[in-house]
């Protein structure tokens, strides 16, 4: 079964330095109807103008995915972490007793572009930890590429939940597809371009919940990236 949310349909807040697009209720956007899936509980589009961002802040209990699609982010926190992410990297962040940051664009001319992501962790009171990785196209080009997960296999950041996630770059007619286990679900976002997943084609900013499948089966109708959740 696969249940489709399309990008028009999400909630939106937007300030004079923000345009954000949240696929599931988040801060004043509340839809009991969209609450999350599974230990999904948040992916933000966030487009943040030149020189601004968001001033340091609060999490706990918490994991926090940064993936950025264009332009840069630049990161602080109360862990002693420092740095600046682009395409290509990916940020995990656990948020886990508490810690404080703060994500700027440093830049002062080109906008940012990113999506914020959060999972619930497998327990509350974790340390708080940090961790950036860099995968390249080239690694998730015609595949999909494993960036994060619970055991931190194949290069991947760990996320403190029993969750795999998966990142691919496809050409115009490249296929890949997924086997989910049995009590697996996936949920599927994409980044860029056009894909269509069960013969329904998905634009930028669209999701979709798949449940009670063997696989999931993404076709690029033109060139696309595209997020894949493997949730228990």
């Amino acid at each position: 079964m696969t249940s489709v949310r399309r990008a028009a349909e999400r909630g939106r807040s937007q300030l004079d330095w923000l345009d954000s697009r949240h696929t599931f209720s988040f801060a004043d956007y509340q839809d009991p109807g969209h609450m999350g899936f599974r230990a999904l509980r948040v992916i933000n589009e966030d487009r943040v103008a030149p020189g601004r961002g968001f001033g340091t802040h609060p999490h706990r209990d918490m994991e926090i995915i940064t993936y950025v699609i264009d332009g840069a982010v630049e990161h602080r926190d109360s862990m002693g972490n420092g740095s600046v992410i682009r395409p290509g990297d990916v940020q995990r962040m656990s948020a886990g007793t508490g810690v404080t940051h703060s994500e700027f664009n440093p830049s002062d001319a080109a906008p940012v572009h990113f999506l914020q992501i959060w999972i619930l962790p497998e327990r509350t009171g974790l340390t708080p930890s940090y961790e950036q990785r860099r995968f390249p196209t080239a690694e998730k080009r015609g595949m999909l590429r494993l960036i994060a997960s619970n055991d931190g296999r194949d290069g991947s950041v760990v996320v403190f939940q029993d969750v795999d996630v998966f990142a691919a770059v496809l050409e115009p007619g490249e296929e890949v597809t997924h086997a989910l286990q049995h009590g697996r679900h996936a949920w599927v976002q994409v980044v860029s371009g056009t894909a269509a997943i069960d013969g329904v084609a998905l634009a930028p900013g669209d999701g979709a919940a798949v449940s009670d499948e063997r696989a999931v089966t993404l076709h690029a109708r033109e060139s696309a990236e595209v997020l894949l959740f493997d949730l228990g």
